[in-house]
């Protein structure tokens, strides 16, 4: 079972584990993504995984693994409205762990992020990094990280928890902020001026949506109950990112600088050695290469 089957990242793992022989379930609401895998061993749910409604979807389809993708997503947006981003994130989440609990699924996969280390400086940040989110959505994907490690301790359910770095690839909208590269892609291919905010200076670390699935897929294998970055363990500064970008759109416009916007982390590089000793998973895509196949997207879609 996967939550948010239907969205950027979700469709992406729904692909892979059918191309893995899985039977994929999909719980979804369609509020944000509405990519929907043409395959005969999928099934689509229409329902928000909130819902009591989910219940029947666990006492009919009986799923052996749930990876719980869909969540309330965007920063700004948690701290305008906290008591939305908990109820979303937090109360959604522990729904889930209740079914997980009474239905026996054999292991839940938590999608986390960087952002519950907060602003740590420069430098390569690991697992045993002190916990400082600077954000409402920060705050509610830790908390749910210390409920599943709590189910997992009371009621011996296995779990995988990912804190992944920023996620691109095809399929990625640009109509919010977490999407900086679809939204410099896009914009450059029209002329237009990207918006960069801040002085530039501020890092990420860029991780392709394929790498990700693929970490997932490891996941099911494994019977250690832990929590890794997923991540390339390079970071990315936003005004390198946009030559980069620019070469590869060979759309050289200049981007406008504005003020920094409250809840963004300055930098981030996940150090992602742990994903390696206990799965084996090493990313396979260069952010060059992402970027030429995002850039061949938007194309193809009209961006």
């Amino acid at each position: 079972m996967i939550t948010g089957g239907c969205g950027f990242i979700g469709s992406h793992l729904t692909e892979y584990f059918i191309k893995m022989n899985y039977s994929v379930i999909v719980i979804d609401n369609l509020r944000s993504g509405n990519f929907k895998i043409k395959a005969p061993n999928v099934k689509y749910y229409e329902i928000d995984y909130r819902s009591k409604k989910v219940d029947q979807v666990f006492k009919l389809e009986a799923p052996d693994y749930v990876i719980h993708l869909a969540a309330q997503i965007d920063v700004k947006s948690s701290n305008d409205d906290p008591l939305y981003d908990a109820n979303m994130n937090i109360i959604g989440t522990i729904n889930l762990l209740q079914l997980c609990k009474i239905h026996n699924v054999k292991r839940f996969v938590f999608a986390s992020t960087s952002a519950v280390y907060g602003n740590q400086g420069q430098g390569p940040v690991n697992e045993t990094a002190k916990l400082q989110p600077i954000s409402f959505y920060g705050v509610s994907k830790l908390s749910s990280e210390l409920y599943i490690q709590q189910f997992s301790h009371q009621f011996s359910l296995p779990y995988t928890i990912f804190r992944y770095s920023n996620v691109y690839g095809p399929r990625q909208r640009s109509d919010n902020e977490g999407g900086v590269i679809p939204i410099f892609v896009k914009n450059l291919n029209k002329g237009i001026h990207p918006i960069i905010f801040g002085d530039g200076s501020q890092t990420r670390d860029f991780i392709h949506v394929h790498d990700v699935a693929h970490a997932n897929y490891l996941a099911l294998q494994s019977e250690e109950n832990t929590i890794m970055n997923i991540s390339s363990n390079h970071s990315t500064s936003i005004t390198d990112l946009y030559e980069i970008i620019s070469k590869i759109c060979d759309e050289p416009v200049e981007p406008i600088y504005e003020i920094q916007r409250s809840g963004d982390i300055l930098f981030s590089q996940l150090d992602n050695i742990k994903a390696f000793e206990k799965l084996g998973w090493r990313p396979q895509k260069s952010l060059e290469e992402g970027i030429i196949e995002m850039s061949k997207y938007v194309k193809s879609i009209g961006g």
